[in-house]
């Protein structure tokens, strides 16, 4: 599994991670078993948070890394509302209780809300001198959101940028992507496949991405995870529901696509070049 440096983390972390969105809905002992295959196969970056099953998806991701805490990179996300100083402490070590935890390698701000990010941000400081995250970031902000974060924290605090990313949703391409690259952040893609929305195989997508699949033994969904982290500072986390699944997702780590390749999928899923805000889910 290639690996690349986690923003101002100065980790070097898996491409292609592990999303645990809705993990908690399947069946519990297939859902670890896909997170321990999953590791296994190199997809060290486990992504989750306290909103994913009001804390149940924190729990199943602390089954699956029983005995594998030092090998994984675990994050988890903060909810807006939760958001204040003393709020955030406390968060953070309820995250940690599920998780079974002793630390973060990287908390985040789910999305941008009602208490001041001054507020946020001086936790996460604290949370960090006191060793319960190594790192921090947010997930869902725009360059707007991004500047008030460097603002408040100064340079080279702010690890990553989580955000919707995928084959026909790449609006982050226009200036989050951009702004993210020149500040030394790290992008982590989520829903990789579109939440229901992968090309189907008769789409004109879907026919190039199986093209190009065939070329490297590879299947389309790993054609796709390769395209979106084809370059620094690109990760993804796409969510597997089955150990099988989940093998199949880590072969993107190790797929190399040719200039030309990447060409042809931009040009079957073109960015929207008109500027709109940011989207998520």
């Amino acid at each position: 599994m290639e690996r690349r440096e986690f923003g101002t983390a100065k980790r070097d972390v898996a491409l292609v991670g592990q999303g645990s969105w809705y993990i908690e809905q399947g069946d519990r002992d297939a859902a670890v078993a896909a997170m321990r295959a999953g590791i296994d196969a190199g997809m060290t970056h486990l992504d989750t948070a306290e909103m994913y099953g009001s804390g149940r998806s924190e729990q199943i991701v602390g089954e699956a890394i029983v005995g594998r805490r030092d090998d994984v990179f675990l994050v988890s996300k903060l909810l807006p509302s939760n958001a204040s100083r003393q709020g955030t402490i406390k968060a953070c070590e309820r995250s940690l209780d599920h998780l079974g935890a002793d630390h973060l390698d990287c908390y985040l701000l789910h999305w941008p809300g009602s208490h001041p990010l001054e507020d946020t941000i001086e936790a996460f400081e604290q949370l960090q001198r006191q060793g319960k995250i190594l790192s921090w970031g947010v997930s869902n902000f725009d360059v707007e959101d991004l500047e008030d974060v460097v603002r408040i924290a100064g340079a080279g605090r702010l690890a990553c940028n989580q955000v919707l990313y995928h084959l026909e949703e790449r609006a982050i391409e226009r200036a989050v992507l951009p702004w993210c690259d020149r500040n030394g952040v790290a992008v982590v893609g989520y829903s990789p496949f579109g939440h229901g929305r992968f090309p189907s195989p008769g789409s004109a997508g879907g026919r190039v991405l199986q093209q190009i699949a065939d070329a490297h033994g590879a299947t389309p969904r790993q054609v796709a995870l390769r395209f979106l982290v084809r370059a620094a500072p690109l990760f993804t986390i796409p969510k597997a529901s089955s150990a099988a699944h989940a093998v199949e997702n880590a072969g993107a780590g190790d797929l190399a696509l040719t200039d030309a390749e990447v060409a042809q999928i931009d040009a079957a899923f073109p960015a929207d070049p008109r500027s709109r805000g940011l989207p998520m889910l």
